[in-house]
């Protein structure tokens, strides 16, 4: 049987208030060709299908749609699970109704044995746990219990939950666990939330049962396998970057595939395709300016670090009008200064001359220079503003 694992679409997510719902239609369109071109029979999604717990119209509607098209132009089974980001309730509403496109989504976990399923129905072949994002703060509350006791607790309810699903599996199948969780030993990028770093509530690798085949995670974004178990633990990550630092690395979907006898004779990683490219420029104001003139820009998300010695107003339009100019999209400029040293000290009966004081300070602070005409007069604006509004 041909399975596939993805996570972490994260629809609806915005990059510098950039909509990003044209990324994610060519994403999940390119999808749905690898699953026909492969002839998958099961996808699987570990959570986080959208970036907030109300999506927009635009982002429920592209979702929906793929998921229609899913049903009537291939013949797969498709197991859906909640995250972190995602609503349960709002996810699984539609619960019974997408039953009977093959679709199986599961948002709430408060029994494994709903959580378990065989595919396909008629002649199973496969047995998958679809385990959603199980929160600590679903546990009974104990009064004087510590923190560290608390996440003990978590770890073991979780051990539990997935002992109980793979009980409820028929012994002769294949087993693959889902889950939306942080596995100590997973490295973590800028864009996850709500990831314990420390390892205080993290699951361990060793918490998985014994005679398992494969667990598809989601939550982290960067695509990954955890050492420390003969079967594969396996993070797909988000199919496209999220932040510019995610621009680093390879975005993948996993293609597995097991024989009737239940051995694992596939394992394949498949990397997504660029549908946006992320970039970052950094140097001095000449260099970054000789850049924007002389590369491709055209269709990109740009990202500027400009080294700065002395504060330039308007910098930031003008860098972002040199790229615009060759077709790229600055989504933001971070000005890096020389470290402040500390300032002179400055005598009481100065206090009452703010531009004085902004001359003397900008002096001490680059080299003995005054400011321009044009920071003076801007300084000048913003005293008058305050004074003003007092």
């Amino acid at each position: 049987m041909k399975i596939l694992h993805t996570a972490d679409w994260h629809i609806g997510q915005r990059l510098h208030e950039r909509q990003r719902t044209d990324e994610h239609e060519k994403f999940l369109d390119w999808l749905l060709g690898i699953i026909q071109k492969h002839q998958v029979e099961l996808l699987l999604v570990s959570g986080d299908i959208f970036d907030t717990a109300l999506p927009s119209s635009d982002s429920t509607n592209l979702y929906y749609r793929f998921l229609y098209r899913l049903f009537d132009e291939t013949d797969a089974y498709t197991v859906i699970t909640a995250g972190n980001h995602d609503s349960a309730r709002h996810l699984e509403a539609p619960r019974e109704f997408l039953e009977m496109g093959r679709i199986y989504v599961v948002g709430l976990a408060d029994d494994p044995t709903k959580c378990v399923f065989t595919f396909p129905a008629d002649n199973p072949r496969v047995a998958v746990a679809a385990v959603p994002y199980l929160s600590e703060s679903d546990l009974r509350h104990l009064s004087y219990e510590t923190e560290v006791d608390r996440n003990e607790r978590y770890r073991e309810w979780l051990k539990t939950f997935y002992a109980d699903c793979v009980a409820e599996m028929p012994a002769e199948l294949p087993k693959i666990l889902m889950g939306h969780l942080f596995v100590q030993g997973g490295k973590i990028g800028d864009s996850e939330r709500n990831v314990q770093i420390g390892g205080a509530t993290a699951t361990h690798v060793s918490d998985f049962p014994e005679n398992v085949n494969y667990v598809a995670l989601g939550h982290l974004h960067r695509p990954q396998t955890i050492k420390g178990t003969d079967y594969p633990v396996r993070y797909s990550g988000s199919p496209i970057p999220l932040r510019f630092n995610e621009a680093r690395y390879r975005k993948k979907v996993y293609l597995l595939e097991f024989s009737d006898d239940g051995t694992r004779i596939r394992d394949e990683e498949i990397e997504v395709p660029i549908f946006k490219e992320l970039c970052t420029v950094e140097g001095d104001e000449t260099s970054v300016t000789s850049d924007a003139m002389t590369g491709d820009w055209d269709d990109k998300y740009i990202q500027v670090k400009l080294k700065l010695t002395t504060p330039a107003v308007g910098i930031g339009d003008k860098i972002r009008q040199a790229f615009s100019d060759r077709g790229g999209d600055v989504l933001s400029v971070e000005l890096e200064l020389p470290k402040a040293e500390p300032g002179p000290p400055i005598p009481v009966k100065e206090m009452e001359h703010p531009e004085k004081i902004f001359a003397e300070f900008h002096k001490a602070k680059f080299d003995g220079n005054p400011p321009d005409e044009t920071l003076t007069r801007t300084f000048s604006e913003l005293v008058q503003m305050v004074e003003g509004a007092e």
